[in-house]
Parts: C-alpha cells; structure tokens; sequence
C-alpha cells in the first residue's frame, strides 16, 4: 500500500459518492450505457481514453488534472476513461473530489479507470494473489467517487494455459466481490501475453463466476508473443470478447489518405460491435507516432462517426478501404 496520505477509505468514498447512487444503481449504467447515445440507432458514444495523451502527460506539457476539459473543450466528447499510471503517486480524497468536480464543471461522464501496476490476479500464490487483489481496493474506490460504471484490469499468471486460467479467474471472483458492493464491474482487456488470444480469454470470462466480471475488447492489442511475433487475429479475437463485453476499445496507430486507420477495418470492427447486440461507450485510444496525440484523436473520432453511420445504412459515409493490415503497437506488447 502508499503512504496513508494517500490511501483512499471506503467510507470517504461511499460518502462522496452517494449523489450517484441513483444513476449507478441502473441496468444500463451497470453496463457502461452512455445516458445519451449519440446515434439513436445504434446507442454508440465515442469517448476518450486518458492513454490517447499519454506522451503529454507524461513530459508535463499538459496536466492530468485537465482530462475532462481537454475532452469536452478540445474535442466535444462527453464521456472519459482515466489510466491510474497518471494518478499512481498522488492518488488521494483532495485529488478525486478535484478530478470528479472537474468533470462535473464539463459536463463530462467518468466512466472507468484503467488499472495498471499493481500485481498479477492471477498470482501462482494464493497469499499474492490476494494482495494484489487488494491493492486494485483504491482503485476501485477511487472509480466509485468519480461515478465511473468499471474498472479495467489485467488477466495476467504464470504457467500452463488452463491453470492460468485457473487463477485468473479466482483473482476476478475475488476483485469482483469487493466491487459488487461498489456498484463496480471489473473488465479485463486483452492487453498481452494469453488475454490476447480471444478464445483463452472468452473461456476465463465464461468460467468466471461473478456476474460483475466483463471485457473490454481492445481493436488492436491481440500480440501474443512480441518477442516471437505470435498474435491473434484481430476479427475473430473482438468477435469472441464481444459477448461479455461492457466497454470497447478503439486503437488507432496510423491513417492514410481517405481517413482510414491503416492497420484496422474500421468499419469490420464496428459491424463486429454492432452485431454483438452492444449499446455503449466506444473509446478512442489512439497510439501512434507519425502524427501528432490531438491529430490522432481527431481522425479516430472523424472515423469512428462514419463508420457509425454506416451502420445506419448511409453508405455514402463509408470510403474506399485500402491497406489495411493487423497493426502492432506499444501498449500491445
């Protein structure tokens, strides 16, 4: 645990929070239903993932505290996905109720917290895998503060397969007992190692009992093995997590010409979705180099509409697609 300065009690929280209680407690918002879709067809909403910014966060040219107003006054989005990495050394009451009033101020939903750094929950060893199980708490009582619907967690182990899976899903069980009394559901993305292979995952999220347990499909984190280059397919690995899914991740690395991301079909992706029966929060998570954080942000949402509205049948809002190609990226690995 940090310093006690910094740890976060459940009784703040639950006290802080209680003026979501009303909207937590609905089926819709349990699931990451966004209050008001911004395509009535299909009730997708685009957000923004804190990790879009990650290079500026990071060098200090913007501040983190600002996430809400740099989403609804530098791109007019309304909902928000916040990554503990940028909150891991201050994390306190003063920081969230600071965080939630800001958001609040923008109008901006807090939907989930991205939970990175605190261990594996699937730990070979049961007393470790309790502590890391325990050291997801504040996180998840900092999401409860914020009124957040999730937190995202990592299906990490260490073994055979099945057994991994094994104790993936004992670590989820465990995380999601303590969330369920939160109004918290706690998502796994594929984010490496056996949670990128869809099939290994859809199994653990079928063999995990607690119905607070999910995904977090991710468009582009399917490398298995950076090191050997073993990855899964893309398609076939959001259509297998789509069924548990109650958040989606839209990576973006790269876009040509006609204002496609070079590395995902778009529009393959968003069918995928769409035909999984999923009305929610879409999050852009953009990740390349070649342009700049707000330029990518930029086109992944101008991509994410189109491809929105043809869903709706408006072919006209789906161009050519041209070379695209499973794309590899950092946080792949």
């Amino acid at each position: 645990m940090k310093d006690n300065d910094n740890e976060l009690t459940r009784r703040t929280f639950v006290l802080a929070a209680i003026g979501a209680t009303a909207a937590a407690a609905s089926p819709g918002y349990a699931y990451g239903a966004p209050s008001m879709a911004n395509n009535r067809s299909t009730g997708l909403s685009i957000s923004l993932a804190q990790w879009s910014l990650h290079r500026a966060f990071q060098d200090g040219s913007r501040d983190p505290l600002d996430f809400a107003r740099i989403a609804r006054r530098e791109f007019d989005i309304g909902g928000i996905e916040y990554v503990n990495q940028f909150y891991f050394d201050t994390l306190n009451d003063k920081l969230i109720a600071d965080l939630r009033a800001r958001a609040e101020d923008e109008d901006v939903q807090s939907l989930l917290i991205m939970c990175d750094g605190e261990g594996k929950l699937g730990e070979p060893d049961s007393k470790a895998r309790s502590t890391t199980v325990a050291n997801h708490h504040r996180w998840a009582d900092a999401a409860r503060a914020l009124g957040c619907h999730s937190i995202r967690v990592n299906a990490a182990s260490a073994g055979p397969p099945d057994e991994q899976a094994r104790l993936v899903a004992d670590g989820l069980n465990q995380l999601a007992e303590y969330c369920s009394a939160l109004d918290l559901n706690v998502l796994v993305e594929n984010h490496g190692g056996l949670s990128s292979n869809g099939k290994w995952l859809a199994d653990v999220m079928r063999n995990t009992s607690h119905p607070r347990v999910g995904t977090l499909p991710d468009f582009g984190n399917f490398v298995i093995d950076a090191e050997t280059g073993e990855r899964y397919d893309n398609y076939l690995g959001v259509e297998e997590l789509m069924p548990f899914a109650r958040a989606v991740s839209a990576k973006s690395y790269d876009f040509n010409l006609q204002g496609n991301e070079t590395c995902i079909d778009y529009f393959r992706m968003l069918r995928i979705v769409a035909d999984a029966g999923y009305s929610g929060w879409i999050g852009i998570e953009w990740e390349g180099t070649r342009i700049g954080e707000v330029e990518g942000i930029r086109q992944t949402q101008a991509l994410l509409r189109r491809a929105i509205a043809a869903l709706d049948g408006h072919a006209s809002a789906a161009p050519e697609l041209r070379d695209a190609r499973p794309g590899i990226g950092k946080r792949d690995a």
